[in-house]
């Protein structure tokens, strides 16, 4: 104990020894431990960029990236296995077992590979009758389809000769069927006999060419087929929309086309006809004993409106042309537009969209989406298809009474200089070719050499039936207009003889037939 200067009293402690080197040793690696514990060696590089914890931590990186580098190995090829003799048995062993397309010879299972005991056929079996289906394609010859099928030549010179004494060969469509049954071959490099071949040749007739025998002539027999020709009668309400209404009520596309066409001569089909009118179309119609049914062309067109008289169009005529019920032919009201679309800058002058100046704009713009068909507004010839600079893909028409028309901008023409085409016919499809911002129709009209305002030319042109031919229209009118809708699409009952052709025939009835012939 002892006394500070204040004179309080104050402890001693004991002293301390320093530490022996003895100790230090033993205590100086966990001091370097807890050090390299504490050193931060990978930092993260996104915070206190610049600071000497940051540089710390990027020549950590430095370094793997150097250690990583060291140990990248060459790019030296590497030996994958070593090479092993292998022979054609050890080939045929591998072949057996691998997986491969059916077309380039493979098998399935395990087999064993072949060895001198294997010894190829000296002849491999065939099929004693195949049984074939052919295709009369377009621009075909009848008789180089029956060659493509595998028939023999003076077999498929037979058949031909045989088919063009029943029917004109080029009245046979593309498309028809053939149906073909080849025998076996009477050597091994012989063409194999024609057994029997049938095809449809018209709607209302079969055509069988068959041999009575093995070894006998060939032989051509006609199989008639009954054929109604009732006239398909379709009615219904307008709607909404003609178009889906008609095709609903079951009448063809290409029908309903024609009857708007039609009909939107002698009508406004958006101003005059209404929703709740009724549409009436009669489609010519065939339906065969068979099963099978075509349509036909429009033959009536009638629209009942309730505050106005009816509308009655049939075609009659060489011509095809549809007369009223009054005898008057086919009413052409003016010009067609050339496409279906709203107008979008009229005839005159105007600031030009991409050269921008202003100047003369010697047509109308039609707006349309790309690809619209665009269509001839009267008959004519055309004078020019092609490129024509600033229009683009176009095509100029020249009509009666020095009128000349001219469409630009086309994506693509479907006619060519020098065709005839008639009004309604689809001379190309909207575009953007040329001087153009978007995908619409320039369409222009000539008198003598200068342009005129396309909307200032309207065209009527009617026909007037009188006498005789008169009388015959209206009768044919009103015998057209008894038939019953839907009356065609009842199927025909067949009859005795059809009822028993149907049936099939045993193979040892075959035989008895024969064996009496």
């Amino acid at each position: 104990m002892g006394s500070a200067p204040d004179g309080s009293p104050v402890r001693c402690s004991p002293a301390v020894p320093p530490r022996s080197k003895q100790t230090a040793s033993k205590e100086g690696p966990k001091g370097w431990r807890a050090k390299l514990h504490t050193l931060d060696l990978a930092p993260d590089l996104g915070n206190e960029i610049g600071s000497r914890r940051w540089f710390r931590g990027l020549g950590t990186l430095i370094g793997l990236t150097a250690g990583a580098l060291a140990f990248w190995p060459s790019f030296a090829p590497l030996e994958a296995a070593p090479l092993m003799r292998t022979d054609e048995d050890v080939r045929g062993e591998y072949r057996s077992q691998a997986i491969a397309p059916l077309a380039l010879g493979a098998d399935t299972g395990r087999r064993m590979g072949p060895t001198e005991l294997v010894r190829p056929l000296a002849a491999a079996p065939e099929r004693p009758r195949i049984e074939l289906l052919a295709t009369l394609g377009k621009g075909d010859a009848f008789d180089s389809v029956l060659r493509r099928a595998g028939m023999g030549e003076d077999d498929a010179e037979r058949v031909a000769s045989l088919v063009g004494n029943a029917i004109p060969l080029g009245e046979l469509e593309p498309g028809t069927k053939i149906d073909l049954v080849l025998g076996r071959r009477p050597a091994a490099d012989a063409p194999r006999p024609l057994e029997e071949l049938t095809f449809r040749a018209r709607f209302d007739l079969e055509l069988a060419v068959s041999r009575l025998d093995p070894g006998a002539p060939l032989t051509l027999s006609r199989r008639p087929i009954r054929v109604d020709e009732t006239p398909l009668r379709i009615r219904g309400t307008v709607g909404d929309s003609l178009y889906r209404s008609a095709r609903a009520a079951g009448a063809p596309a290409s029908a309903v086309q024609a009857y708007i066409k039609t009909l939107s001569a002698q009508v406004n089909l958006e101003r005059d006809v209404r929703a709740t009118d009724t549409f009436d179309m009669i489609v010519a119609h065939r339906r065969a004993a068979t099963g099978e049914r075509q349509a036909g062309q429009l033959l009536y067109a009638g629209i009942e409106r309730d505050s106005t008289s009816k509308v009655q169009l049939m075609r009659w005529g060489k011509d095809g042309k549809f007369y009223e019920a009054s005898g008057v032919g086919e009413q052409r009201d003016g010009l067609m537009a050339p496409v279906n679309g709203p107008i979008g800058s009229r005839f005159g002058m105007r600031r030009h969209p991409i050269l921008g100046y202003k100047r003369m704009h010697s047509g109308l713009d039609y707006r349309a989406r790309h690809g619209t068909p665009i269509v001839a507004v009267t008959d004519g010839q055309v004078t020019g298809a092609g490129r024509m600079g600033g229009c683009g893909n176009a095509v100029r028409i020249r009509h009666g009474g020095g009128l000349d028309t001219r469409y630009c901008h086309m994506s693509r023409m479907a006619v060519s200089r020098g065709q005839s085409v008639k009004r309604g016919q689809v001379i190309g499809y909207v575009g953007s070719t040329g001087l153009s911002t978007g995908p619409h129709l320039h369409y222009e009209m000539y008198r003598g050499g200068r342009a005129v305002d396309p909307a200032s030319v309207r065209y009527v042109t009617r026909a007037q039936l009188s006498g005789a031919e008169l009388q015959r229209f209206r009768e044919s009118l009103a015998r057209i207009r008894t038939v019953e809708a839907g009356a065609a699409l009842v199927d025909l009952e067949k009859t005795q003889a059809e009822i028993a052709a149907d049936v099939p025939q045993r193979e040892i009835d075959k035989l008895d037939l024969k064996r009496r012939d």
